[in-house]
């Protein structure tokens, strides 16, 4: 299995939370320099051409996986121990709409490449980025915030009692709230979960800062 994998992406810090907590080691972790542009570089184009990370290259060696949350299903299913998702079909869905709501509706908008076009295309210094990201993060997180009040069962996680996909979601959307300096007061369910989550190992040693390409 290899991962190519960038250090702050949050797609790929989902993706290594999950692999954590299913305790999956990839036999090698390829790094894609975002920053650098690498991503755009033909030898990646040729694994993923939407040129985003991450990627994952199974164990079969088939075609390489891109989208977070397709490649966590694919870790669901053929590493089902633990789950990451419940047992109903109502509660999956349930989950999964958590999940997506992060990584659809949230996410895309503070993208990397989303920012850049801000930055270049219509000359938007830090302080518009920031207060772009924060706009965005706010709007989803104020949703969340309130949904979890009736999905969370111990106020530890997005849903029930246990690690789910949303929790593998949530963690790298409220570190990059932080990093574009949103004010997260007003949520404390959703701080109140992620400081719980992020004192676990599975989540700590996926942390951007913890990993081999940092600075």
């Amino acid at each position: 299995m290899k991962l190519f994998s960038f250090w702050r992406s949050l797609a790929t810090f989902r993706v290594r939370i999950a692999l954590n907590i299913k305790g999956i080691t990839p036999d090698e972790v390829i790094q894609v320099n975002l920053m650098k542009g690498d991503q755009r570089e033909a030898t990646y184009r040729a694994v993923n051409p939407m040129m985003a990370l991450p990627a994952l290259v199974p164990d079969d060696g088939g075609p390489a996986l891109f989208e977070s949350l397709a490649i966590i299903e694919y870790l669901e299913e053929t590493h089902p121990q633990p789950p990451l998702l419940p047992r109903s079909a109502a509660e999956r869905a349930l989950v999964r709409s958590l999940a997506l709501a992060v990584a659809c509706d949230i996410h895309p908008l503070g993208n990397l490449r989303v920012l850049n076009y801000l930055r270049a295309s219509l000359h938007a210094d830090d302080q518009v980025v920031n207060a772009w990201a924060g706009q965005w993060i706010g709007l989803g997180f104020a949703a969340l915030e309130e949904r979890v009040q009736h999905t969370s069962g111990d106020g530890l996680h997005m849903f029930g009692s246990s690690v789910t996909v949303a929790d593998v979601c949530i963690v790298p959307q409220m570190y990059n709230a932080r990093r574009y300096q949103v004010d997260v007061a007003p949520y404390p369910r959703l701080r109140a979960i992620c400081a719980r989550l992020e004192s676990l190992p599975a989540f700590a040693e996926a942390a951007p800062e913890a990993q081999p390409d940092a600075p």
